[in-house]
């Protein structure tokens, strides 16, 4: 059966003194996850916020270990990307 995750990537980008400064932060890391695990990616909410970001990584498998695998990857590589800029996340099930 096939299954979708979404990953919710609570991000604060304490550094950023506009909206270019935080958008730079998000595009590369949403094309890194794209290129890396083959996920989709989006920036949900926050778009007029300059610190703040939530960022959902979407992975759809035919198998549910592999989906999870992949979003915890994902979430790993992001934190090592982001470091203390990550502030939290959350996996769904669809």
């Amino acid at each position: 059966m096939p299954s979708i995750g979404v990953l919710t990537l609570d991000i604060h980008v304490e550094d950023s003194h506009s909206l270019k400064d935080k958008r730079h932060v998000v595009k590369s890391l949403n094309d890194r996850l794209r290129q890396r695990f083959n996920v989709s990616t989006a920036e949900i909410d926050g778009l007029d916020s300059w610190q703040n970001s939530v960022v959902a990584v979407v992975t759809v498998s035919g198998d549910r270990v592999r989906a999870e695998q992949i979003l915890q990857a994902a979430e790993a590589f992001a934190a090592s990307i982001l470091g203390g800029a990550l502030a939290g996340s959350t996996v769904e099930w669809i």
